[in-house]
């Protein structure tokens, strides 16, 4: 049987090379973690489904996720029926599953692992699953819901309800719209509840024109092209660009904000005065980035964390 689905597999490579020159080329971007470039193609708002992560008197928070189903089509999709095959295995009392994609330059399956946790029902199912989902992470499936921004939800945009000393709610979310960037990570997301009201929204960033006398430099400082231009303008203009020049200059000194090191004490503060004024619990923050306390935040995560902050009302208004 393990010879016949191999024999499929060369003639289903061997097709798709054939009919490259009728098909579009798919998009192809750069992994920015291995410079490999993704050929699996971005999900689609229909697939992939909100689950609320935490739930309190103040709000709820959602995450994104994808289903097995979702994964196979993309699979059938981009390697056909035939071009790929999954097997389960039991390491050390855990429940693994490797996917293998059929190189059909090489002659060769490659294979990529990873495992599976325990569901609160069908135990084996839901291990055998989630490690399915998770190999198919490592292919690219899905890989882009780990951009995804803080989904906070406030109590008027939602029923919730306590029972028995525990928070709940009744109400469905789903995506509306979502897009990406060129790098593969959500810029924009509108998330809608049962009735079909919106009651979450990312909206892209709007790019910051760049004119060749109004550009500056590390250090902060306007350089001779913006002093000229910034002599015709209102003084108000003019200290505004030096302050954003500053603020330029902070964010690029490597001594305050190394890449890969743990965010500053000021950081610190800054981010607990943004959740006492939201109301949202610092477990909520932890729990959406997959990390267990605040000293493991990066400077990343605090970027992306104090971003979804800022966009959330005060805990008055809310």
């Amino acid at each position: 049987m393990s010879d016949i689905k191999e024999e499929l597999a060369k003639r289903a490579s061997s097709l798709r090379k054939k009919e490259s020159g009728n098909e579009p080329q798919r998009e192809e971007a750069v992994d920015g973690a291995g410079g490999e470039k993704a050929f699996v193609r971005l999900l689609r708002a229909d697939e992939i489904e909100c689950r609320v992560s935490t739930i309190n008197e103040r709000g709820l928070s959602l995450l994104l996720f994808k289903d097995a189903r979702v994964d196979q089509k993309i699979l059938d999709e981009t390697f056909t029926p035939f071009g790929w095959k999954r097997t389960h295995q039991i390491i050390d009392g855990n429940l693994y599953c490797t996917v293998e994609i059929w190189d059909g330059e090489k002659c060769q399956w490659i294979a990529k692992q990873d495992v599976g946790t325990t569901s609160y029902s069908e135990k084996e199912k839901g291990q055998a699953s989630d490690s399915f989902k998770r190999a198919c992470f490592n292919w690219g499936v899905g890989r882009e819901l780990y951009t995804a921004p803080f989904i906070w939800i406030g109590a008027g945009n939602a029923t919730i309800q306590k029972k028995d000393n525990k928070f709940t709610t009744s109400d469905r979310f789903s995506v509306k719209s979502i897009s990406y960037n060129e790098q593969r990570e959500i810029n924009a997301l509108v998330i809608v509840n049962g009735k079909g009201v919106k009651v979450f929204e990312l909206k892209p960033k709007q790019k910051v024109r760049q004119d060749t006398g109004n550009q500056q430099n590390a250090g902060g400082k306007p350089d001779e092209g913006q002093k000229a231009e910034c002599k015709e303008n209102p003084s108000q203009e003019k200290g505004s660009r030096e302050k954003a020049g500053q603020e330029l200059g902070k964010r690029q000194n490597p001594s305050q904000k190394p890449e890969g090191s743990r965010i500053t004490d000021m950081q610190k503060t800054v981010l607990e005065q943004e959740l006492r004024r939201t109301g949202v619990p610092i477990e909520n923050v932890l729990s959406r980035y997959r990390i267990h306390k605040l000293e493991q935040m990066t400077p990343e995560i605090y970027t992306k964390a104090l971003s979804g902050l800022k966009k959330t009302k005060t805990k008055e208004a809310a």
